[in-house]
């Protein structure tokens, strides 16, 4: 297949899939600076009046039900041989089969992304839509500083649930579709996505889809628990996964809000169990002067910087060597497990890091009124390697970019606003490569006040910290 030079006024790059129906093409918007996926109808279906109805109808679903938790459609045309396009913002984290081709997912990271995927289900059953094709290949994932942000894509046999009874021509992928949906005529409702959902959570967990060669058949009966696949899985997800891949509909959950209360039930019984989640809230997480940014990092003792805002609350990791002053109230839980640079399209690997926000379930949604700030040290950020693949905030205004001095080293600063109630981001890099290290900052603000360089006056860095993220920087030289 060659590539084309162009689709419409944008620059086409490189083919990123296909299917049996259409192809996608990786492309630049070279007026805003950002890159996109563009969808193009098949040529040998170009001219099925069926075919091209739903790849119409797939647009109109993904404009009607505008979500950051849904692929978005940013725009449609039609090629000179009258086949239609649409054009959606690129996930550079590529897609959940991706990931599962080297295996199962840790049992904590796989039901935090199948509570992503019934979050953003929820969203289509909440403007009537079915979505009728779940599976790893249409879950995708945009890079962001704490974890990758997930996004539901390919509505194309998505229908309107007031005329999901009856279906003649059976559509779905084997493996993920509920028996209802392989017969022509059976009527769906949401509990087929709910299913859909159940199989694609039991590839994460085993590694292998349900119903592969070597099951006794179909049906939640006759599945083996994931547990009895892969030991040590607790029991509490192996009753969620039978429920949602039960063989009768009845039996399964009957909304989503229902299945994401029980997700989220298991995922904080399992944090309690590991003292994962930590709150900052009172004195004790309140601690004194820390070593200032400028003190470890400037090579003379002059600093322009500010002091922090006064009032402010002081978190750190649980080294005490990385802190962060934020406002009281954004001081509701921190997470200080550290980060993987390759987050920003670094080498992998692990590296200092912490998350502090109100509420970390919801702060990581763009949409959400929820501020705080992440906080990452690696030596792949020291300047002279690759360059980090900063987040690209598409639904928001970008402002010029800046750079600002943090301690005797120069802060580049991007900034984006108006992301909807009043959200804004800061993306910030700090290369010190006098000591061999860098620092990515993400700061998400509600509000018309912009404390992005409070923020970094606030960073506290102490000289115990730098022989780690020399040591965990090890790996990329």
């Amino acid at each position: 297949m060659s590539v084309p030079d162009r689709i419409g006024r944008y620059r086409v790059l490189r083919r990123i899939g296909s299917g049996a129906f259409a192809t996608v093409w990786l492309g630049a918007d070279d007026a805003l600076d950002a890159s996109v996926a563009i969808k193009v109808l098949a040529d040998n279906w170009s001219y099925h009046t069926d075919l091209r109805e739903r790849f119409e109808q797939e647009a109109r679903i993904m404009r009607r039900t505008d979500s950051s938790l849904l692929v978005r459609v940013l725009d449609v045309g039609e090629l000179p041989d009258g086949r239609p396009y649409l054009v959606m913002p690129y996930a550079a984290g590529g897609t959940l089969a991706d990931r599962l081709v080297s295996g199962p997912m840790p049992v904590r990271e796989a039901l935090l992304v199948a509570a992503d995927i019934v979050s953003a289900v929820a969203v289509l059953h909440g403007a009537g839509v079915v979505h009728r094709d779940l599976k790893p290949s249409n879950v995708l994932f945009q890079p962001a500083a704490d974890r990758d942000r997930v996004l539901v894509a390919d509505l194309g046999l998505a229908k309107a649930l007031a005329n999901a009874s009856g279906f003649t021509i059976a559509a779905g992928t084997p493996g993920y579709m509920p028996p209802e949906q392989a017969t022509p005529g059976g009527g769906l409702d949401i509990r087929a996505d709910v299913y859909a959902i159940g199989a694609t959570l039991y590839h994460m967990l085993t590694g292998s889809p349900p119903h592969q060669p070597g099951h006794a058949g179909r049906g939640g009966r006759s599945l083996p628990r994931p547990s009895q696949v892969r030991p040590g899985i607790p029991s509490a997800v192996d009753d969620i996964v039978r429920r949602a891949l039960h063989h009768d509909p009845r039996q399964r959950w009957a909304s989503t809000t229902s299945l994401l209360e029980e997700l989220h039930g298991v995922i904080a019984s399992m944090d309690r169990g590991t003292n994962r989640g930590r709150f900052v809230r009172g004195l004790g997480r309140v601690v004194g002067v820390g070593v200032a940014l400028a003190a470890v990092l400037a090579t003379t003792g002059s600093s322009s910087t500010l002091p922090a805002r006064s009032g402010w609350v002081r978190v750190h990791d649980v080294s005490r060597a990385l802190s962060v002053a934020v406002p009281p109230s954004w001081a509701g839980q921190l997470k200080d497990a550290g980060w993987d640079p390759s987050a920003l399209r670094l080498p992998a690997g692990h590296a200092p890091g912490l998350v502090v926000a109100p509420d970390l379930a919801v702060w990581p949604d763009p949409a959400s009124a929820i501020p705080g700030v992440f906080v990452g040290v690696s030596k792949a950020l020291a300047g002279g390697g690759p360059v980090p693949a900063l987040p690209s905030h598409t639904s928001c205004v970008p402002q010029p970019e800046r750079t600002v001095d943090v301690g005797g080293n120069p802060a580049r600063v991007r900034r984006w606003t108006s992301c909807g109630a009043s959200v804004s981001f800061s993306e910030v890099v700090i290369a010190v490569p006098q000591r061999s290290f860098g620092v990515y900052v993400q700061i998400k603000q509600v509000g018309d006040v912009d404390v992005t360089d409070e923020i970094l006056a606030g960073l506290r860095i102490s000289s115990s910290l730098v022989p780690q993220a020399g040591r965990v920087g090890s790996a990329y030289s």
